[in-house]
């Protein structure tokens, strides 16, 4: 009865070693994992910090006129590459051409003017000497009358002089007296006329006279009023986002287009508020674009770190103080440079994502930035040369009107 049993127990037995073996192996391969994880975390993840929350942005310029007017022509479209300089839409210049001649009559009708001022002074000069004259003149009438008086008064009492030559020359006195009055008046007006003209000319010449002047600068800002019927791309780059019509009425300040020069573009990369304990300006960063895939990889430099969260500057900030309150891990923007010559082979678009990767072990960087970049000075030369014709036009109406002088 026993028999049939030995067998099957023979074979349970036999069975425990590859069990053993197995659960071993399998002990073997989770231990190895677990080191090949800390390792990892140790050595690799612990000097990293990662983020697909990226971004590539740049520098979206807007082309906006500076005076009011009717679009005439344009003359670059979206995505057109435009050169520094290179002229983008035209505007009427018919007004500004009025204004224009407008202001170099006014300039020249201000030079004659200024003229007649620096003239009226010898004017003025003449007169004081002719008051001078009157008055001296008056003073010797006085004189003589004086002397006629006294003469008949010491002579009327024995009558030797009658009533009526005593009289004659006592009137003769009285209007000597008024007419040296008046001549010493004339005299005090004449001298305030040209007091009050010199204060006009005194401590200048015509060309630099004030009122001179006022009307040169009218006729500078008439002079970029005409320039600026043109509007040249500040930059070179790629034309975006263009909504400028042929026959549109613009105003000052309303945006025609934009301009993007792809060669300065760098990427934000939002990291959690936990992944910045480490994060310094300088460390290098690895970069990859959904565009090329991981075949391209960037080598990029952290340039600065945000001064605040995404959430902060938005446009509808978060109200945290209302009660119905929920904690989310905020980001921060982390602004990372791109190699332009890596740019160049591998152009990148304002907008597309990318995934950065900052490499943490060197820690002697600064978490802010103390100066600006000299990267983040951004100039343009273009409108420099407007204002180079005013000058000249102005020299030329000053001198046309002084030739006669």
């Amino acid at each position: 009865m026993n028999a049939p049993d030995t067998p099957a127990k023979t074979t349970h037995a036999a069975g425990n070693p590859n069990r053993k073996r197995a659960l071993l192996s399998l002990l073997g391969v989770v231990v190895l994992a677990g080191a090949v994880w800390i390792g990892y975390e140790e050595l690799v993840a612990s000097h990293c910090e990662s983020t697909d929350n990226a971004y590539v942005q740049g520098n979206v310029i807007q082309i906006t006129p500076q005076i009011g007017g009717t679009v005439t022509g344009i003359l670059a479209d979206d995505t057109d590459f435009v050169s520094a300089g290179q002229m983008l839409v035209k505007l009427d210049p018919t007004d500004a051409r009025v204004a224009l001649e407008q202001a170099e009559a006014n300039l020249a009708q201000t030079v004659r003017q200024v003229r007649t001022l620096y003239a009226n002074n010898a004017s003025l000069q003449a007169q004081i000497t002719l008051q001078q004259s009157n008055v001296a003149k008056a003073q010797t009438e006085i004189a003589r009358a004086t002397d006629d008086f006294n003469r008949r008064q010491s002579l009327v009492g024995n009558g030797a002089v009658s009533k009526e030559e005593f009289n004659h020359a006592q009137t003769q006195l009285a209007n000597g007296k008024s007419a040296l009055a008046s001549a010493q008046a004339g005299l005090t007006a004449a001298r305030e006329q040209l007091l009050s003209n010199q204060a006009m000319t005194d401590g200048t010449s015509i060309d630099k006279h004030p009122s001179v002047l006022a009307a040169a600068a009218r006729l500078r800002e008439a002079w970029l009023a005409t320039q600026r019927a043109a509007l040249p791309a500040p930059v070179a780059g790629y034309v975006a986002r263009r909504t400028v019509q042929l026959g549109q009425r613009v105003a000052a300040g309303t945006p025609l287009m934009s301009i993007v020069p792809l060669n300065q573009l760098w990427v934000d990369a939002n990291f959690k508020e936990v992944q910045l304990r480490n994060i310094r300006i300088g460390q290098s960063v690895k970069l990859t674009a959904d565009v090329y895939g991981k075949k391209m990889e960037y080598a990029g430099t952290v340039a600065g770190l945000g001064v605040g969260t995404g959430a902060a500057f938005a446009l509808l900030p978060a109200q945290n103080a209302t009660g119905n309150w929920i904690k989310v891990v905020q980001r921060v923007p982390v602004r990372v440079a791109l190699d332009p010559a890596q740019l160049a082979q591998h152009p990148l678009r304002v907008g597309l994502s990318m995934e950065a990767t900052v490499d943490v072990s060197k820690q002697d960087g600064k978490m802010l930035a103390d100066a600006p970049r000299a990267a983040s000075q951004v100039q343009t030369a273009v409108y420099a040369a407007q204002d180079s014709g005013a000058a000249d036009a102005v020299r030329k109406i000053v001198s046309a009107n002084l030739a006669h002088r």
